[in-house]
């Protein structure tokens, strides 16, 4: 039998980034992570924040759901955006047609401090009626005071219904 002593190293690595809420240390040098506990409808209500904040017609107020150093691959863009600048110049030109989300199916996974919601979502545009069917991945990070968004995928259904 063979002993795989990397993994057994890595484990408690791993695990030693987050305890349990009411952990703490009083060492001098120990750091320790409180998690922040949450629930599948609160991350559920980031995609509501993210979809009111596209209803005012504002890419700064879009973009302020992004944490610093977040990245956006966007649905109507192969260009991935990576800074304010970049997330602002995007949703300022998503906007022009007043969109307005709505999730079809979602998964939802809860971690210490961190969430993924992945699932489908249909776009409405107000503009001209247009409905755009696609895929998304929001994963999000608790920052101390607000969950931020630091990754979001989306791309367009492949097939048509």
């Amino acid at each position: 039998m063979k002993i795989n002593y990397l993994g057994l190293l890595v484990i408690p690595i791993i695990l030693a980034g987050c305890v349990s809420p009411q952990a703490s240390s009083t060492k001098p040098g120990t750091r320790t992570q409180s998690c922040k506990m949450t629930t599948e409808q609160e991350i559920d209500s980031l995609f509501d924040r993210w979809n009111e904040s596209l209803q005012t017609g504002d890419a700064n107020k879009v973009v302020a759901n992004y944490a610093d150093g977040s990245i956006l691959l966007p649905t109507l863009s192969n260009k991935p955006r990576l800074t304010t600048a970049e997330k602002e110049d995007y949703f300022h030109h998503f906007l022009e047609d007043r969109p307005s989300g709505m999730i079809d199916m979602r998964t939802v996974e809860l971690g210490c401090n961190t969430a993924v919601d992945s699932g489908l979502y249909t776009f409405t545009f107000a503009t001209t009626g247009a409905k755009l069917s696609g895929r998304y991945t929001y994963t999000y990070h608790w920052n101390g005071s607000q969950w931020l968004i630091t990754s979001h995928h989306s791309s367009l259904m492949p097939e048509k219904k």
